[in-house]
């Protein structure tokens, strides 16, 4: 896996994507302000399926209405995330932060397949009073789920735990799949 990473790191349009001066900014501008619309959309249907907020209105027509602008700001981040991880994939490949991320945006995403299939099943019953506990469990992993890869996006512009910092014996060097010898570390911290 890490051979294609690293082959596709050296094409020419990964190459021009992550040295471009205007497009790598806007597309990094643009993912983060499309986090906003996505994780803000979520969150407002979270909030109301706790009755913390939004009470007077029924869970049904909420969802009616901020599901679309919740499908377009996750069409846009996962069309710019993944443009951005073509940018620099042996960067994000090593990446303890970015594999986190990954593990949490399965389980938030998992979350939304059971809200959908199961909490939601039964809404019209319930859609103007209080959600029944499955729906309001399922809105506190929202919560915390998409928080937290939220937190761990932000976490991965940071070196602390890039290969050439870590014990190549280590489990976090072995969770980031850093190549253990010192001249592979060296090669691998020159490409990314």
């Amino acid at each position: 896996m890490r051979d294609l990473i690293a082959a596709l790191n050296e094409t020419s349009w990964s190459i021009a994507l992550r040295e471009s001066l205007y497009v790598w900014p806007i597309l990094e501008a643009t993912h983060v302000l499309t986090i906003m619309l996505f994780a803000g959309t979520i969150m407002m249907v979270d909030l109301r399926l706790l009755s913390i907020g939004f009470r007077d209105i029924p869970v049904s027509e909420m969802t009616r209405r901020i599901l679309p602008w919740t499908v377009a700001g996750f069409i846009v981040l996962a069309a710019t995330g993944l443009l951005l991880l073509y940018a620099k994939p042996l960067h994000y490949y090593h990446n303890v932060f970015f594999r986190l991320k990954l593990l949490l945006l399965c389980a938030a995403l998992a979350n939304i397949i059971y809200f959908h299939r199961k909490a939601e099943a039964d809404m019209a019953a319930w859609a103007s009073g209080k959600a029944p506990f499955a729906a309001r469990a399922s809105a506190v992993i929202s919560l915390c789920a998409w928080v937290s890869v939220i937190i761990a996006g932000r976490m991965i512009a940071y070196d602390w735990y890039d290969c050439s910092k870590l014990n190549p014996d280590g489990a976090l060097s072995a969770f980031a799949d850093c190549p253990r010898s010192s001249e592979a570390v060296a090669e691998a911290a020159a490409r990314e």
